[in-house]
């Protein structure tokens, strides 16, 4: 990213779409893609496990014949349905999309987020390598690819998954390797709001590049999602952060910002690697 480029506008989805029912969650990411556009963002990233839901079985009311609620797996789709589904949405509003969904794959069912272009063809595909939890274990293989990035107006994204961001090595190999916008998709769960509002900051300022964390928001399934979505900048600020509700976030990538942080901040330049590689 040329520190003379313009900034890239980033609209961050807090939202839960409509467990359990994809065609209603994709009918919400459609509207959401339309407000972002017109206010003139570049690309949407929707939450972890968006197009499905975090916990679809657990979260439907039950009624006086209700029909059961699909569990998660159930609700797992081919890479190309999901591509479809978003490069059309991709494709009429012009910009471009990232959201997270349940992965089939073989016998395998994977978490993970897809981002597709604004002309909607894919960008980059990701599987989330690091499980959370008893609910994610019994659903999903882990992935086993670390490093996954995409060029979109001359910014090199990365992509993670949630709990992926909580580990140190995983950013670090992201600012190694040029990340300058990490997208984070993520369901982060009550009471660990710390996560949100301390150390995805840091994380973007020990590593210095933009994190972008997009959470699911309130009750579902026995879980609480805290919302406290924000981009996070490699200056140590905060420049956007959402409350607890739904809410659809817009913020700034500022190359001149990253260059300026990285000049002042050589934390990578400064390593003594012969030490403790």
């Amino acid at each position: 990213m040329s520190p003379s480029a313009p900034p890239l506008r980033l609209a961050l989805a807090q939202s839960s779409g409509t467990p359990g029912d994809v065609r209603a969650t994709l009918g919400a990411l459609d509207a959401l893609a339309a407000r972002a556009a017109a206010s003139g963002a570049h690309l949407l990233v929707a939450p972890e496990l968006f197009l499905s839901g975090y916990a679809p079985d657990a979260s439907a009311p039950p009624g006086p014949g209700a029909a059961p609620a699909a569990p998660l797996a159930a609700l797992a789709v081919d890479r190309a349905e999901a591509q479809a589904a978003l490069g059309a949405i991709g494709r009429r509003h012009g910009l471009a999309v990232l959201a997270g969904y349940p992965e089939r794959a073989g016998s395998a069912t994977y978490n993970s987020a897809l981002l597709v272009g604004a002309d909607g063809a894919p960008l980059a595909a990701y599987r989330k390598t690091h499980l959370y939890g008893a609910h994610e274990r019994a659903v999903f293989t882990p992935g086993d690819r670390a490093l996954v990035q995409a060029e979109l107006r001359g910014v090199r994204l990365g992509v993670l998954i949630c709990y992926d961001v909580e580990f140190p090595e995983n950013v670090r190999a992201h600012a190694e390797a040029g990340t300058e916008v990490l997208l984070v998709p993520t369901a982060l769960l009550a009471p660990y709001d710390f996560v949100a509002r301390s150390l995805v900051p840091v994380r973007a300022f020990e590593s210095q590049l933009y994190v972008a964390y997009v959470n699911r928001t309130g009750p579902e399934g026995g879980f609480d999602f805290v919302g406290l979505s924000c981009l996070a900048a490699p200056d140590g600020t905060t420049p956007a952060r959402a409350g607890a509700g739904p809410e659809l976030l817009f913020a700034e990538a500022d190359p001149a910002l990253l260059a300026a942080s990285r000049a002042a901040n050589p934390y990578l330049a400064d390593r003594r690697t012969d030490l403790y590689r």
